[in-house]
């Protein structure tokens, strides 16, 4: 048998393995709380009774809760106008004023405007731990001296700060101030004296704020006055000694004048051209005059071009008078007196017109010179302008950072001035940024909880009890269920067998000792029951083993596990079938079932092997139970107990108890204690290994068997003894309902 092969107490197809491992999951689980609810049940009740003393000692605790809301838009006074400002509240600065709302400065106020430092609840410490045993031992006086103003204060802020909460709703802007109290009306005035000191904590802070601002802003502008007094006077004064003069629009008075002359020259330059074209075209004329000594009179575009009144009203008489000319030359004839008059009145109007011409050429003349004279005259003055401004803009440079500098600061002087009227307006208008948007009601209960102390120590509890329950069943190596057992070994547990109390004994034989007792109650239990049928699952496991020979050792780990009892009442199960059975007594140190059954002072297996007794002549027919018994002598016990079951003639005996019996049965001494079995153990064809309940631990179990390979190979199952049946039942399921389906016993 191999010790290490898991044994599978259920089998599960391939396709079911997943639901079959889950559900075998759900019946650990079941089976562990089968076992362990007393300890859970336990561990539960201890924690609901301290929640319940914890509940009635504890004195109720009331909170009341305000809020108050940090305003986004900020009230100022400028401009001597009432006006709103919108401002983005950040998280730190939502979570900045909470924590200003629950300072130590708010906190003060709050207990000073509230004579807290009075109250018994925040302003009396009571004795601690330490000073109230010290004082039970008579170590340190009882009564704690009296504390000062300052302390009591002190205590007061620390026991309010312990009892304030200030948290911040969501996202919002919105503060949630909340204060706990023994009594109800006390914790709403306390929250709402917090918003109040707060607000007015903050108008405070804005009026001290201002004040010190305008202290420091009427210094300053002081300052700022006499630096731009200063600064205006030094460029005045470098005006006058440096004979600067500034015009209307900043300029200089040079480049005032500069600009004034070039726009002068250019007029006298455009002057002087025209009147040169206006010579040129009447010099023109005359010259043509000259050469071809025309008398006709000028041209049309000539004297419209001179615009000459006297010369316009000459040609339109010499017109009149051609027209004229014309007409009496043909009426009269061209010799005619009359004609020849108006002939020689043309001439003189001719030249008359050309004399003007002369007089106008001469006038162009003078009006050249006349603009030539005033064009070199600006040209000049710009000359000595220009030179007189070269070395002016050279102080100029100087000039504009004196005046920029006056300029700073009258702005700065300007800017300060507007502030300090401002600031000095806003002291008497203040302002705060919050406001109390629903104030504190009567408090209500808040500490204890009753429904989420006795929740919280249910599940305290039940963990507890859990992890108790677990903590038990890891730590112990006990074997108390037949999974366990199974699992150990690889094989199966064969039969469960009660525990045999004291109670209603059958008498025992002359001589037998107190275990017969228990053997003969397991004996006379009903024949449908429980333990009858477990007996029979034995027998049965031998009948399919496959060992051709039926010599089963009945063995133990360790001493007082029952292996001696379970030995005889198989014995005597088997025997009332009909079969055959020889129980054979092999514990030759300690030959207990031979004293359970009252056969002290008869021979037995020893006398076998020492004097070479015949072994069918010591036989001993029991008929009560009707199975054979080969009893050990329990007056001497030999020393070595290995050789006698190792011997010739033992294993000649068993052999032919072998065919002469159905079956053969050896109660043999414990495995650990003695080292008989493990040198004997090929004798035997299988082993029934008996483990008695919460008492023999899984180490010594495999220890057992590891001593023994052949004891190991040929096991054929285990049987669980002195069990407590209800205990069982509770851990692991077990139940006999099915066997008191055919009789009203249980045992």
């Amino acid at each position: 048998m191999n010790l290490a092969r898991p044994f599978q107490r259920y089998a599960a197809t391939p396709t079911a393995a997943g639901s079959t491992g889950a559900a075998w999951q759900l019946l650990q689980v079941k089976d562990f709380l089968g076992r362990q609810w007393r300890l859970i049940a336990l561990a539960l009740a201890v924690a609901l009774a301290l929640a319940g003393v914890y509940l009635s000692v504890t004195p109720a605790r009331y909170t009341a809760r305000l809020d108050l809301v940090i305003d986004t838009k900020r009230i100022t006074w400028s401009n001597s106008e009432l006006s709103t400002e919108n401002r983005i509240v950040e998280d730190a600065s939502v979570e900045s004023e909470i924590e200003a709302t629950q300072s130590e400065n708010i906190i003060l106020l709050v207990v000073k405007r509230l004579h807290l430092d009075e109250d018994a609840e925040f302003a009396r410490t009571s004795p601690g731990l330490r000073q109230r045993l010290l004082a039970f031992l008579k170590l340190a006086p009882a009564a704690a001296p009296e504390d000062s103003k300052e302390q009591l204060t002190r205590n007061a802020v620390d026991a309010l700060r312990r009892n304030l909460d200030v948290t911040r709703i969501g996202r919002s802007y919105i503060e949630q101030i909340a204060f706990t109290s023994l009594d109800p009306d006390k914790a709403a005035k306390i929250a709402n004296g917090f918003a109040d000191a707060y607000i007015e904590d903050q108008l405070q802070a804005k009026f001290d704020a201002t004040h010190r601002a305008s202290l420091w802003l009427e210094q300053r502008i002081g300052e700022l006055r006499q630096q731009a007094s200063d600064a205006f006077r030094q460029v005045q004064d470098f005006k006058s000694a440096n004979s600067i003069i500034i015009g209307g629009e900043g300029k200089l008075a040079s480049e005032i004048e500069l600009d004034q002359l070039g726009k002068a020259l250019a007029k006298a330059r455009a002057d002087t051209t025209e009147a040169q074209a206006k010579l040129e075209r009447m010099t023109h004329v005359l010259q043509q005059r000259a050469r071809k000594q025309n008398v006709d009179i000028p041209d049309p575009a000539v004297t419209d071009a001179l615009s000459n009144p006297v010369i316009t009203k000459l040609r339109q008489q010499f017109f009149d008078d051609q027209n004229k000319d014309i007409e009496w030359s043909a009426r009269y004839g061209s010799d005619h007196q009359a004609t020849k008059n108006l002939r020689a009145e043309m001439a003189a109007l001719r030249q008359a017109i050309w004399d003007e011409i002369s007089r106008i050429a001469e006038s162009y003349k003078s009006e050249v010179q006349i603009a030539q004279s005033q064009e070199a005259a600006i040209d000049q003055r710009m000359s000595e302008v220009f030179q007189q401004s070269a070395q002016t803009r050279q102080l100029q440079v100087r000039l504009r950072e004196l005046e920029t500098a006056a300029n700073t600061y009258r702005g700065l002087y300007e800017t300060f001035l507007t502030r300090f009227t401002q600031s000095v307006q806003q002291q008497s208008f203040p302002s705060t940024e919050a406001r109390v948007i629903s104030t504190a009601a009567v408090g209500t209960k808040s500490h204890p909880k009753t429904a989420f102390t006795l929740i919280l120590a249910s599940l305290f509890g039940l963990g507890l009890g859990v992890a108790g329950g677990l903590a038990r069943e890891q730590m112990s190596r006990r074997i108390r269920t037949r999974a366990q057992l199974e699992s150990l070994l690889g094989t199966s547990c064969l039969a469960v067998v009660p525990s045999i109390g004291s109670r209603l004994l059958p008498r025992r034989k002359k001589g037998a000792t107190k275990d017969s007792g228990a053997f003969r109650k397991i004996t006379e239990v009903a024949p449908f029951s429980a333990t009858a049928e477990a007996f029979r699952y034995v027998k049965v496991a031998i009948d399919l083993s496959p060992a051709d020979s039926k010599v089963i050792g009945i063995v133990s780990a360790l001493p007082g596990e029952g292996k001696t009892t379970i030995a005889a009442t198989l014995a005597a199960f088997i025997a009332k079938s009909g079969a055959r059975v020889l129980l054979i007594d092999g514990d030759l140190r300690n030959p207990s079932i031979t004293k359970s059954l009252g056969y002290t002072n008869h021979q037995g297996l020893i006398d076998v092997v020492v004097n070479n007794a015949s072994a069918s002549d010591l036989v001993i027919h029991d008929h009560k139970y009707e199975f054979d018994f080969l009893p050990s002598s329990t007056r001497m016990k030999p020393v070595n107990s290995s050789d006698v079951l190792t011997s010739a003639v033992f294993t000649k005996t068993l052999k032919s108890a072998a065919d002469d019996y159905d079956y053969v049965l050896v109660d043999l001494p414990p495995v650990l204690a003695v080292v008989d079995v493990k040198a004997a153990a090929h004798l035997f064809d299988g082993f029934i290994l008996v483990v008695e309940w919460d008492s023999t631990s899984s180490d010594d179990v495999v220890r057992a068997l590891s001593a023994s390979s052949t004891v190991s190979e040929r096991l054929i199952g285990t049987v669980l003894n002195k069990a407590d049946v209800s205990t069982l039942r509770r851990m692991e399921g077990y139940s006999d309902r099915d066997y008191k389906y055919y009789t009203k016993d249980g045992i």
